[in-house]
C-alpha cells in the first residue's frame, strides 16, 4: 500500500467545511463552521482542522482551547467531534497528530473528543484506543438524546404521539395561541426576556442575549435556524430556537412565561418546529439531552418524560475520550473532575429529596 498523501490544514472555506459536516453521519451542529464563531460562549481560541487528500476533505475537527477550572491549564475540546466517516482511515490519525502539535503550542495538557457516533461503536473504540485515548466516564456534552424520525406524514407523526401531547397541540390552537416566525431584533429581546424568566424558575445557566442573537444571525444566513414565538392575544408567552445541520434539526433552546401556561404553548411550538424542519428536507428532529440513565432519580429525567411524549426513541453516543499529553496535569484534572461531579450529584439528591419532602413535615403554627 502506498504512503498516504493526507495533509491536515486550517480550513477557512465555510461552504467546504459545512458540506462535509452536513453530509457525514457523524456530523453535528456543534461541529459546523458557525459554531466556531460563537466565541463569547466557547471562551477560547478555535481551531478548524481538516484532513485533505487530493483537494477533498476526509475529516474535520473543530476544537476550542478551554481553561480547566482550578488547574488554570488549557485543554483542547472537540464538541461532538471529530467528524470522520471511517475512523480506520488515515484522516482520524492525521487530525489527532496535528491536534497534538496545536496542543503543545497552546500548552494544553490533553485533547478531549466526543464523537457523534453510537455508543460501543467497535471501529471508533478500536481507533481511539490505538491513538492513545482513554475513556472518561464524565461527559462534557450529555450523551443521551431523544430523537424523532420526521419522515412519516404529519398525520402519522401526530398518531405516534401520546394522546395527551396530541391533545395539547390542538388545545393550544383552540385556546387562542398563535405561533409566528420571529424576524426582528425586538423578537430576540422578547425571547431573551422569556428565557430569563424560565431560567429563574427552573434554575439553569443562560448566556448573554448576544449569544442567541449570534446563533440566529449566523445560521439564519443559510436558512438553518428559526426563532418561533407563541403569542396569546398579541402577548408572547413562549419561544423556541431550532437549528439544522444537514438532515437533522435540533431543538436548541426553549422559553416560557409563568403566565398562560395552561394554554400549552410549548407543545404547539415543538410541533411548529417539526413542521419547519420537514419543510427544509430534514429527516430527524433532535430534542437534545435527556437523562443518561433513564431513572426517575437522575438529573434531566423530567426532560425525558416530556420529550418522549412526542414519539421517537433515545440515542446514546460514544463515551468521552481523552488523550493526555501531560500525565501529572491530567491526573490532577481527573481527580478534581471526580470531586466536582460527586458534589453535583449530592446537591441533586438533596434538591430531589427537598422536593419530595411531605408537606406534613412543616411546623404547624
Amino acid at each position: 500500500m502506498g504512503q498516504s498523501s493526507m495533509q491536515v490544514e486550517i480550513i477557512t472555506n465555510r461552504d467546504q467545511w459545512n458540506r462535509f459536516v452536513e453530509a457525514s453521519p457523524a456530523g453535528n451542529i456543534t461541529q459546523t463552521f458557525e459554531w466556531g464563531e460563537l466565541r463569547d460562549a466557547l471562551g477560547g481560541e478555535v481551531l478548524r482542522l481538516g484532513a485533505v487528500e487530493n483537494g477533498e476533505l476526509h475529516g474535520v475537527m473543530l476544537s476550542v482551547a478551554i481553561q480547566a477550572p482550578v488547574l488554570r491549564r488549557p485543554y483542547l475540546y472537540a464538541p461532538r467531534g471529530p467528524v470522520v466517516n471511517d475512523p480506520a482511515s488515515p484522516a482520524l490519525a492525521a487530525l489527532c497528530a496535528r491536534a497534538e502539535q496545536e496542543a503543545h503550542r497552546h500548552g494544553a495538557f490533553m485533547l478531549k473528543v466526543e464523537p457523534n457516533v453510537p455508543d460501543d461503536d467497535a471501529a471508533w473504540l478500536s481507533a481511539l484506543a490505538a491513538l492513545g485515548f482513554k475513556r472518561n466516564r464524565f461527559a462534557n456534552h450529555p450523551r443521551r438524546s431523544w430523537v424523532l424520525d420526521i419522515r412519516p406524514s404529519e398525520d402519522d407523526l401526530l398518531a405516534g404521539m401520546k394522546e395527551k401531547w396530541r391533545y395539547n397541540i390542538r388545545l393550544a390552537g383552540r385556546k387562542g395561541v398563535q405561533v409566528r416566525e420571529a424576524l426582528t431584533p425586538d423578537d430576540v429581546d422578547t425571547f431573551y426576556t422569556l428565557y430569563q424568566e424560565t431560567a429563574a424558575r427552573d434554575g439553569f445557566f443562560i448566556h448573554p442575549k448576544q449569544h442567541y442573537a449570534d446563533i440566529l444571525r449566523l445560521y439564519g444566513q443559510r436558512d438553518a435556524a428559526v426563532l418561533l414565538l407563541a403569542e396569546y392575544e398579541g402577548t408572547p408567552i413562549a419561544g423556541l430556537i431550532a437549528v439544522r445541520c444537514g438532515p437533522v434539526a435540533t431543538y436548541m433552546f426553549g422559553a416560557s412565561s409563568n403566565r398562560e401556561r395552561n394554554r400549552m404553548p410549548n407543545h404547539l411550538l415543538q410541533w411548529t418546529a417539526i413542521r419547519w424542519a420537514r419543510a427544509r428536507g430534514c429527516t430527524l428532529y433532535d430534542f437534545r439531552a435527556i437523562a443518561e440513565v433513564l431513572d426517575a432519580k437522575e438529573d434531566l429525567y423530567s426532560l425525558y418524560t416530556y420529550k418522549q411524549g412526542y414519539g421517537g426513541y433515545s440515542v446514546l453516543t460514544l463515551e468521552t475520550h481523552d488523550r493526555p499529553y501531560n500525565l501529572p496535569a491530567y491526573w490532577a484534572y481527573e481527580r478534581l473532575l471526580a470531586i466536582k461531579r460527586a458534589r453535583d450529584r449530592r446537591q441533586h439528591e438533596h434538591d430531589l429529596a427537598a422536593r419530595e419532602k411531605p408537606a406534613t413535615d412543616a411546623k404547624t403554627p
